[in-house]
């Protein structure tokens, strides 16, 4: 499917995250902890520092990162920008698969190509022109990647004019999708950014106007465009300080960055503890209900389309009726064409022996009719079902990844031990893998989650899915069965390290469950969250 891009200088509708960054001073070394543990207490979703290597004054960032990590519990962490000429990109990329593996998946990397260089040569670094400097940043989000890519089980071969990796070992995959948020202001290295990057994080005080936002967008969504993927992929994020004014000129600054200039993330720049305070609890909220309306306004502020003999907001059957649908849709496309999201098809592929549920007993609910259409608004809920289902899908895949480390003896068995034994998860007293717990904590969590609000609203909302939601608890029920058995052939595993057969067959088992339910759910949830939201009064 060829990308919509988004026009540049608008709301990308991205989730808005707001952060800090910090200076890594080592006169007061806890200070920079103290700090990221207030913006943690005050609400933000992110912590950063500079990442200066031949600064004296300053703490070693990977080190202080490291250290943050485990002094904090829910916040994310970044270098604000990693450092690359000083930071060798297949040792960074473990350095950041290890740390967001040991604090469950909270570091992100922004990356930048170096600005001080005679202190970076004086360092040992070699000294590059603008344009070897975009090169070398290419060849080492390549490097970066290859590494992340433990599923693959070929040697990772990059063979760049300034790095290269050729035979080396992949691994470890972090514990989620690291994003790489790119330190850019030039077209070449924006359109490095559109191409390959996860996220684009310039300096408010290095842009000259707002007009740089624009033109930077423009650059990144063409070169995203061309590369085939949507622009909508690249987080915009900003490094800013405190406007002048109260805050609500605050409230009203950042309103504008996110909905004219496409900004989703503000990362402010500060080393007050009152001023974060601020930031934290009045701004941040001020800010998210601020947008949340503006887009709730756009999305809904239309004239609604009726049906003969039905109320003026529904159709005959009681369902939503909007006159916004997906560009392009007409009369005789399916219900997911005019919502412009498809649920992921399930392949049949099946890798276990047996089955624990017969697919084909399961009920289906019937398909909404031409009549019915939808907001942009709803189509962003019943994509985020996917999200969810994707990060699922990915972790699986991690899961898998380590199974075969092991089997291939490129992960001894004493450090799974070591590792299984430092690893608990607390629901039913299971002892898991690291990377096991993780997954299955987080797949407990998601359909507890289900089960407890989302399920009773859909019920409510839409009586005739009642069938159709039975089934699904009834299969969460299963996999979490499932879940134990790999529990049990995990330990089972560290005594007899020489047989896989149980293991396997207990990978294979939950992937199979878990792969078909989520389709499942998919299919049969994501049009009905499109109209009716995850909770009474969002749709």
């Amino acid at each position: 499917m060829t990308p919509q891009t988004t026009p540049s200088s608008s709301d990308y509708g991205h989730e808005l995250l707001f952060g800090t960054f910090h200076t890594p001073t080592n006169q007061q070394p806890q200070q920079a902890v103290t700090l990221a543990q207030l913006s943690e207490a005050a609400g933000l979703d992110l912590v950063t520092f500079q990442d200066h290597p031949y600064q004296p004054g300053f703490l070693d960032t990977w080190t202080l990162l490291s250290y943050v990590a485990a002094r904090t519990e829910r916040v994310r962490l970044a270098p604000n920008v990693a450092n690359l000429p000083l930071r060798q990109p297949a040792v960074l990329a473990r350095a950041v698969a290890s740390l967001d593996l040991l604090s469950n998946g909270r570091v992100e990397l922004g990356l930048g190509t170096g600005a001080f260089w005679d202190a970076m040569v004086a360092m040992g670094a070699e000294r590059l022109t603008p344009g070897q400097s975009v090169q070398a940043l290419e060849e080492a989000i390549a490097v970066i990647r290859g590494i992340w890519a433990a599923g693959d089980t070929s040697v990772l071969r990059v063979e760049g004019e300034f790095h290269r990796a050729v035979g080396a070992k992949r691994g470890p995959a972090p514990a989620h999708q690291v994003g790489i948020w790119l330190g850019a202001y030039k077209p070449r290295m924006l359109r490095v950014t559109g191409r390959l990057a996860d996220g684009w994080l310039p300096s408010e005080g290095y842009l000259k106007s707002d007009d740089d936002l624009r033109r930077g967008h423009e650059i990144i969504d063409e070169a995203a465009d061309a590369a085939g993927r949507d622009p909508r992929d690249v987080r915009r994020l900003l490094n800013i300080s405190p406007p002048r004014g109260g805050t609500d000129a605050w409230v009203d600054r950042l309103g504008e960055l996110a909905l004219e200039h496409g900004i989703d993330t503000f990362i402010l720049a500060a080393d007050d503890p009152d001023t974060i305070e601020v930031f934290g609890r009045e701004v941040a909220p001020a800010v998210r209900e601020l947008v949340a309306t503006r887009r709730e306004y756009a999305d809904t502020h239309l004239a609604p389309t009726l049906t003969p003999g039905a109320a003026p907001d529904s159709d005959a059957a009681g369902r939503v009726v909007t006159t916004t649908g997906a560009a392009g849709a007409v009369a005789g496309d399916s219900q997911y064409d005019r919502l412009g999201v498809h649920p992921t098809r399930d392949d049949g592929t099946r890798l276990g022996t047996a089955m624990p549920w017969d697919e084909a007993t399961r009920p289906r609910r019937a398909e909404s009719g031409p009549d019915v259409t939808y907001t942009a608004r709803g189509a962003q809920m019943g994509k985020h079902l996917i999200d969810v289902h994707d990060m699922l899908r990915d972790e699986l895949r991690q899961v898998r990844s380590i199974v075969e480390q092991v089997k291939n003896l490129t992960m001894d068995v004493g450090t799974a031990r070591s590792t299984l034994n430092e690893m608990t998860m607390k629901q039913n007293n299971w002892t898991l893998g690291a990377y096991c717990a993780r997954y299955c904590a987080t797949v407990t969590q998601h359909h507890s989650l289900e089960d407890a609000s989302v399920f009773p609203h859909l019920r409510t909302a839409e009586r005739s899915l009642a069938p159709v939601l039975d089934r699904l608890e009834q299969e969460h029920v299963v996999i979490h069965d499932v879940i134990e058995q790999v529990d049990r052939a995990l330990v089972g595993f560290v005594s007899r390290p020489d047989d896989f057969s149980a293991l396997d067959e207990a990978v294979n088992t939950l992937s199979d469950t878990l792969l078909s339910h989520l389709s499942y759910e998919e299919e049969q949830l994501v049009e009905p969250l499109a109209r009716v939201g995850f909770y009474p009064g969002q749709a």
